[in-house]
């Protein structure tokens, strides 16, 4: 029995949402501009990322080491924070609402293969984070998960299904705990 075969493997057309060009023009910005850029630096970081076609809010904060797959399939909302270390693997778009905060080594990953098939296709499913959501640090969200206005996400914790608004989560797999208690 073959399980996969790698040599069958073909990316889809317009997978990435730009040229190879677009792609590698992003990697060398990246790497000798946003990357090196001081901490302080957010609205040149959030400039690079527009020019590119992120979509950017307004007192947006991204960190210098936030690594951002493709920028033109992501949208971040007004006064939201992405912390460092973090990793947007965004071969889908990733689109965080307004005051929200993605914590330190986390990692949103909209993207997959099929294991079923000795073809091993690529998919992606865009992920969703809410307004005023917090997804801590070293948090894992797959494919294709909502994070529901004012849920946070517990430290460590992995995400494969929606959390519901409001809510504290946590585990792995996470799940509802009990209403955020705001005072």
């Amino acid at each position: 029995m073959i399980y996969q075969d790698l040599s069958s493997f073909k990316m889809p057309k317009n997978f990435r949402g730009g040229s190879k060009v677009k792609v590698q023009l992003w990697g060398i910005v990246e790497f000798l501009f946003f990357r090196p850029s001081l901490q302080f630096m957010y609205g040149f970081r959030n400039f690079l990322l527009r020019l590119f076609g992120a979509k950017i809010g307004k007192n947006v904060l991204i960190r210098s080491s936030v690594k951002i797959t493709y920028p033109w399939k992501l949208e971040i909302g007004d006064n939201s924070w992405i912390g460092e270390e973090t990793y947007l693997y965004n071969l889908a778009e990733i689109k965080i609402g307004k005051n929200a905060v993605i914590s330190h080594r986390s990692f949103l990953n909209t993207g997959g293969h099929d294991y079923n098939k000795t073809t091993f296709d690529i998919f992606a499913q865009p992920i969703i984070i809410e307004d005023e959501a917090w997804v801590t640090s070293e948090v894992y969200v797959s494919p294709g998960v909502t994070i529901s206005r004012g849920a946070v996400i517990g430290v460590r914790s992995a995400v494969f299904n929606n959390m519901p608004e409001g809510m504290l989560c946590y585990g792995s797999p996470a799940k509802p705990i009990r209403k955020r208690d705001i005072k």
